[in-house]
């Protein structure tokens, strides 16, 4: 490999490091499309080489958010002992398919996260906006709540408690999209911590990056066994990565949580558009 193309990715692995640690996601959701567009991957072999660049990322990520919010070990090691089997599982049907099926498989998937994130972030101002607009109940309401021998509304709809057997089923469901597609578990992950447990963005991706750990660890050795993993390219995404993962995850600290998750949305709406585009 020529000393341009190892630049080349060192710098592209900065840019990704930096995306990933604002937004949470490890960077693979970016890396992956670019290799197949730029380098002309199969999909399988952009999502192995990928995961190269992803897993030190990670690491790196989630100490970082650590330091900044004390990740709940008990929860977070949960959920990563759930993804381990099935990560295996989801990157070995991957590897039986076709390349151009995954990548549509893919993009699929991510589109509908977006969506999500779309509608999460749109509800989100709907409610800020009744609560500036001071649409709080009556006083009529608050005697009667307060006479009332049954529980106030809000505690109807409290959110459920984020507990470690919940973290290992989701888990589960997050190593076999992890495996499958080689990014993912965490993309699904964010979304249900913050919408059904109702906790903040995040520790919502901090919680999620330490539960995909282990399962990107058996990934990668399953699409590398395999040959589909560059390591001549991996490797300088990785350093590169691994020099602005930090200034990423500092600046997610900063940005207003509803711009964060409309960075989020958009970034993957992107990345389907690339994918289209590959296709």
């Amino acid at each position: 490999m020529s000393l341009l193309v190892i630049a080349a990715c060192l710098a592209a692995g900065s840019l990704i490091g930096f995306m990933g640690g604002v937004l949470g996601i490890g960077g693979g959701l970016i890396a992956i499309p670019a290799l197949v567009l730029l380098m002309g991957m199969s999909q399988q072999l952009a999502q192995g080489t990928a995961l190269i660049m992803v897993l030190p990322a990670i690491i790196m990520a989630v100490r970082k958010y650590n330091q900044q919010t004390r990740i709940d070990k008990r929860v977070a090691a949960a959920g990563a002992a759930g993804a381990v089997v099935f990560t295996w599982v989801g990157a070995r049907l991957a590897l039986g398919i076709d390349s151009s099926v995954l990548r549509r498989s893919f993009a699929v998937f991510l589109f509908f996260i977006a969506l999500f994130y779309v509608w999460q972030t749109w509800r989100a101002g709907r409610l800020a906006a009744r609560r500036a607009a001071g649409q709080a109940p009556s006083k009529a309401q608050s005697d009667q709540k307060l006479h009332s021998n049954h529980k106030p509304q809000s505690d109807h709809k409290r959110a459920p408690v984020f507990t470690p057997r919940r973290a290992s089923v989701l888990g589960m469901l997050c190593g076999t999209l992890g495996g499958f597609f080689g990014v993912g578990g965490a993309v699904l992950a964010v979304p249900i911590i913050t919408t059904v447990f109702r906790l903040p963005q995040t520790v919502a991706q901090a919680l999620a990056l330490s539960m995909v750990i282990p399962g990107s660890t058996i990934a990668l050795i399953t699409y590398a066994w395999a040959g589909q993993a560059d390591w001549t390219v991996g490797v300088p995404l990785a350093i590169g990565s691994l020099l602005f993962v930090p200034v990423g995850v500092r600046l997610a600290y900063k940005l207003p949580e509803r711009k964060l998750r409309v960075c989020f949305a958009l970034m993957l709406f992107a990345t389907v558009a690339l994918l289209a585009f590959e296709s």
